[in-house]
């Protein structure tokens, strides 16, 4: 019993040893509400020989960030964990060839859950994630990164769904055949969706999965708005007001967003929180694209994160902060309101601030919420609520069509 009560209390003590009177009501509200964040990239690591998500991992010595013990610590109760595959050639092979390890990553999330019954969920619906919470354990959902897996087959949308399937992001960094994307350096291809797009955006409305549209470019955006009779969400991206990148979105776009009753999630990767010299960026981005390689050796393993910490070390007074991250969410709030915006950090896919290294410390964002006078009716709303509103809202909408 006695170790039980000690390990409840890690989230307090993370917050500041618990003297503090700001740290205790920050606890309090942390440890009490629904914690969900909307995109996880640990499949990533998943996929790879050895890793175990049900050991805890250290983020100094290997660089990942999540596993259902560090979880439990942080407080976390539930991730849409991201069935991702970046953008590759476009031709009938390569299309396969992304279906197939689409539904391989299902069944390495399936495995996960399955291998722990006492730690972690499948999760699908708003009252999934309440009830596995209450059971003290982790809620996995399932979100998917590109729908180039889809292969133009609409019927691969209702295969997805069963296996537990509730959003996909429309595309990636480069343009598939579903949309244009925000960062493809040839530029668009439909200048928005695409008509085999529009098939999809009104199938995953029948049946209840939230379209999303993080990555997107601004014209599929407002394509998609015209489109779609429910709420998006846009899983993981931040203010292009605060920082002027593609990826993250408009004043305008998040007052549509709003309007059509969607949700946008707070990406925490540091070029899309604080606009990075481009020399930091490159970096960055290499260090990325080395990580989510499959075949590294231990040796190569070590080399990049020496190189990676090294590289860290260097930017360090560059970095943006917690706070920095809550700017964007407080952003959207004054914009809109409390109703429209949630947190999807994009941890093991890039994510990480000053002050939170990994899912142990997201503490320190109720605490940095609370700081801002915040209730916790507010915080809840903002780490749950919202998202949890759109996903029954789409089930709602798919009843009807």
């Amino acid at each position: 019993m006695k170790k039980t009560l000690l390990f409840l209390s890690l989230p307090l003590l993370t917050l500041g040893q618990g003297t503090d009177k700001l740290d205790k009501k920050a606890a309090k509200i942390h440890e009490k509400i629904l914690t969900i964040d909307t995109h996880a990239d640990v499949p990533i690591n998943m996929m790879k020989e050895g890793f175990d998500i049900a050991v805890e991992h250290d983020y100094d010595t290997d660089g990942t960030q999540i596993d259902f013990p560090r979880m439990k610590k942080g407080g976390m109760d539930g991730m849409f964990f991201a069935v991702y595959l970046g953008q590759g050639k476009r031709s009938l092979e390569a299309d396969q060839q992304a279906e197939d390890k689409a539904l391989a990553i299902f069944d390495k999330i399936h495995e996960a859950v399955r291998l722990n019954p006492d730690v972690a969920a499948l999760a699908t619906t708003s009252a999934d994630a309440y009830k596995i919470q209450k059971e003290g354990k982790r809620a996995v959902f399932i979100g998917m990164e590109n729908g180039w897996p889809v292969n133009h087959k609409i019927e691969n949308l209702k295969k997805f769904y069963d296996l537990g399937l509730r959003y996909i992001t429309l595309s990636h960094s480069l343009n598939n055949d579903i949309c244009d994307s925000s960062t493809d350096p040839d530029g668009p291809v439909f200048n928005g969706l695409s008509p085999f797009g529009e098939k999809v955006v009104k199938e995953m409305n029948r049946l209840g999965m939230m379209v999303d549209i993080s990555h997107v470019s601004d014209s599929t955006f407002y394509d998609v708005i015209k489109l779609t009779k429910a709420p998006l969400i846009a899983s993981h991206s931040s203010c292009r007001a605060l920082c002027d990148v593609p990826r993250n979105m408009t004043d305008d776009m998040i007052k549509t967003l709003a309007k059509n009753g969607g949700v946008i999630q707070i990406n925490f990767v540091p070029g899309f929180v604080k606009k990075p010299t481009q020399q930091q960026e490159l970096s960055m981005k290499t260090f990325r694209l080395k990580l989510r390689q499959t075949d590294l050796s231990p040796e190569d393993k070590k080399a990049l994160f020496d190189e990676m910490r090294a590289t860290n070390k260097k930017y360090e007074k560059d970095m943006p902060t917690v706070s920095d991250a809550v700017d964007h969410i407080e952003h959207v709030i004054k914009l809109t309101s409390v109703d429209h915006v949630g947190i999807g950090m994009d941890l093991d896919g890039g994510g990480r601030v000053l002050g939170m290294n990994d899912v142990s410390q997201i503490g320190a964002i109720t605490k940095e919420l609370v700081k801002r006078g915040y209730s916790e009716k507010e915080i809840a709303k903002i780490w749950s609520g919202n998202v949890l509103r759109v996903l029954d809202a789409a089930e709602r909408v798919s009843k009807t069509l």
